[in-house]
């Protein structure tokens, strides 16, 4: 068995090179907004606060937007699979504090200043994953892939997963930009399933992941989607039709209009998050 020692030098090691690889993504060190009232999902676009200008947030849309046909600029990141941060093992994910109580000594062992990007995206994530969830609503963090399945199954009541993601194909063709014009080419395929829980990534030096779902609030949909471009995604959105417990300043109702508790607000989900489902 390894010594705590060897363990302490195997995840020094690895939270550095992962602190690198996160730099070099240019995590954004503007603080987001927190508010428990708040339906948080939208920081995983940029992780932080950001004005309607910010391309990034072309990814909401109306109900009565579920057409054939329907024309609308959408942004859908891209990350490269050989750089982006894999989840760790739970063992090694439940031998490293998580909490922010425990963050000025975690940015000591990984010998970072409280005011360095990496720390204020770190500081960021955690408070996120601190809030305390809305009512009807369930989340959690997941640092390991045992510990999202086990919660997922918990909330879903189930143990039979399947999962969904967006899909960008030709993507290594010339012309692809993040921002374009898409078209639905065809009818939205709605996922009838009673419950869903949605995971998005986060800023930390591994990977964390966001998860939350309501019973019964939600809407999930299959569009198939064609870019001015050329490019063709298979892309996974949520329709979120009990906005109730949403902050009225919330970016969506800002980009879309409406108000809480009248107006559903959907969105594409990225290409990098995960939405579990019943297998049924």
């Amino acid at each position: 068995m390894a010594s705590s020692s060897s363990y302490s030098r195997l995840f020094h090691a690895l939270l550095l090179i992962h602190l690198q690889i996160c730099s070099s993504r240019k995590i954004i060190e503007t603080p987001m907004k927190n508010d428990h009232n708040e339906e948080n999902h939208i920081t995983i676009y940029g992780k932080k606060e950001v004005d309607d200008l910010d391309p990034a947030l072309k990814v909401f849309f109306n109900v009565n937007d579920l057409y054939m046909g329907k024309k609308m600029q959408i942004y859908f990141a891209t990350n490269d699979p050989s750089t982006t941060p894999r989840l760790l093992a739970r063992e090694q994910a439940d031998s490293i504090p998580f909490s922010s109580s425990k963050l000025p000594e975690l940015l000591d062992f990984l010998s970072l200043t409280g005011d360095s990007p990496q720390a204020k995206a770190m500081e960021q994530t955690l408070k996120q994953c601190e809030l305390e969830p809305t009512p009807g609503e369930t989340r959690f963090c997941a640092s390991s892939l045992e510990s999202m399945l086990d919660l997922t199954r918990g909330i879903l009541g189930i143990d039979k997963l399947k999962t969904l993601t967006t899909k960008i194909h030709n993507l290594t063709d010339s012309g692809y930009t993040l921002l374009q014009e898409y078209t639905f080419l065809e009818k939205p395929l709605e996922i009838h399933v009673p419950d869903m829980v949605a995971c998005h990534t986060m800023a930390y030096p591994y990977a964390v992941y966001y998860c939350h779902g309501q019973k019964g609030y939600n809407r999930a949909f299959e569009i198939s989607l064609g870019g001015e471009n050329g490019n063709r995604i298979d892309a996974i959105a949520v329709c979120h039709m009990n906005t109730s417990m949403w902050d009225r300043d919330h970016v969506a109702f800002r980009i879309l209009g409406g108000q809480p508790g009248s107006s559903p607000v959907c969105h594409f989900l990225p290409a990098d998050n995960i939405m579990w489902i019943p297998s049924v």
